[in-house]
């Protein structure tokens, strides 16, 4: 079961992202972005994960051998869980992206790089956004 929700989660996220990268005007799309649809669907199926996997009621957030401790002790279960929280935290972060630009009329095409970088990077993304939005304030100053 683990990995067929796994590989259901993986999908719906790659479907979610080809929308905001190739479709972020299709009513269906401004929905996934004016709300966090998504992520709060995949957040379902990382209870789940957590839940089968034991919890983290052990686990140590403090330290950076704790951190280790958590992959190393990881099981299918407690490694999908922590996917899914990547992969719901980039794709929030892309849906901002989205609506930052619009808010500054920055257009599809000047983040389309950003949101790739969102999805397969996470924070690089969002750096790389800032650098675009600030390139382009300064540039709306210069005018």
């Amino acid at each position: 079961m683990t990995y067929i929700l796994f590989d259901l989660c993986n999908s719906i996220m790659l479907l979610a992202w080809t929308f905001l990268l190739f479709l972020p005007k299709w009513s269906f799309t401004e929905r996934l972005i004016a709300y966090p649809w998504v992520p709060l669907g995949i957040s379902f199926f990382y209870v789940y994960f957590l839940i089968v996997s034991g919890g983290l009621a052990e686990a140590d957030f403090s330290t950076l051998d704790g951190i280790t401790s958590l992959f190393r002790l990881s099981t299918p279960e407690s490694a999908a869980a922590g996917w899914l929280h990547y992969l719901a935290f980039d794709f929030w972060a892309g849906t901002w992206i989205i609506r930052h630009s619009r808010r500054h009329q920055i257009s599809h095409w000047a983040i389309l790089f950003p949101l790739l970088c969102t999805f397969m990077l996470g924070p690089i993304g969002i750096m790389v956004y800032s650098v675009v939005y600030f390139i382009k304030r300064q540039l709306k100053k210069a005018k």
